[in-house]
């Protein structure tokens, strides 16, 4: 199941996606029954079911006359993310400081502001009076579908909802007035996020998806996901060892190498670029970015 938000008569509404037959199912408005996924994902299976059966009984909408959100506009709790979860990142990021790469012993975990959500299609505004040294990093996003507390790694896999493209846009030189990351990854607009959530029951293994990034075109990142340093359970159980785990919580779980900051020379995105990132059998993000005035 492929699950999104989307935009219709003014209202934010859950849809399930139809890519072979080009639309989106609805199912029929119900006061009574959660409307948002962050209000569904708590409910249950059972819950899912009965949305499900709705959508396909329900109205279709096609993708082209479609406003399509991110799955989740505002994660529910959390919304974590790993540094350095892929060697080649975390060597071109050491090589880029004159540092000599030594692998992390433990998930390197940050945070973003939830309110830095962005819609996975369209516009993405920067405001460049803060930064101009704005980069990109696609990842693969995982999301929380049940409670996870203390889990271990054996059974991490089984609170995991879905997954899906993210893009972590990074202020660069943010990041390096403040010395840490939560300021420099959370200007507004800086996790373009989506196209919708493909359920963890169609994704055989999600360490094992190609993942790019491409600028104006041009290839950037090009890498696999089985490339991660800490793998998707080993970082649910090192999470869930300190911070219970919350349905609708998101994880970014790393970038590949090919970053902008990293570059010779260093390359940085400006208004009137198009940043294209995709994650095998997730699908594509395509935002063009604009300057905030």
């Amino acid at each position: 199941m492929r699950v999104a938000t989307v935009r219709t008569s003014g209202a934010e509404r859950l849809a399930l996606v139809d890519p072979e037959g080009g639309a989106l199912a609805l199912p029929a408005a119900d006061r009574r029954r959660p409307v948002g996924l962050a209000e569904l994902l708590p409910a249950g299976p059972e819950a899912w079911a009965e949305f499900a059966e709705r959508a396909r009984s329900g109205p279709r909408l096609p993708f082209d006359e479609a406003d399509l959100l991110a799955p989740l506009p505002r994660p529910a709790n959390n919304l974590f993310a790993l540094g350095l979860n892929y060697t080649d990142h975390g060597e071109e990021a050491y090589r880029a400081a004159g540092r000599e790469y030594r692998r992390p012993r433990h998930p390197v975990v940050f945070t973003k502001d939830r309110g830095c959500v962005a819609a996975p299609v369209g516009p993405v505004g920067i405001d460049f009076s803060l930064s101009r040294e704005i980069d990109w990093e696609v990842e693969l996003a995982v999301v929380i579908g049940r409670r996870a507390w203390r889990v271990d790694e054996a059974g991490a896999l089984d609170h995991v909802f879905g997954y899906c493209v993210a893009n972590d846009i990074t202020a660069r030189d943010l990041q390096t007035r403040h010395k840490q990351y939560y300021l420099s990854k959370s200007l507004p607009g800086s996790c373009p996020l989506g196209p919708w959530i493909t359920t963890a029951d169609e994704v055989p293994d999600p360490h094992d998806l190609a993942i790019t990034l491409s600028v104006n075109g041009v290839p950037r990142q090009v890498s696999r996901t089985d490339q991660m340093v800490f793998s998707i359970p080993e970082t649910i159980a090192a999470i869930s060892r300190i911070v219970p785990l919350e349905p609708g919580d998101l994880i970014l779980t790393g970038t590949p190498a090919g970053t902008g900051f990293a570059a010779d020379p260093p390359s940085y995105l400006a208004p009137g670029d198009v940043v294209e990132c995709s994650v095998e059998g997730l699908g594509t993000l395509s935002n063009r970015i604009t300057a905030l005035d």
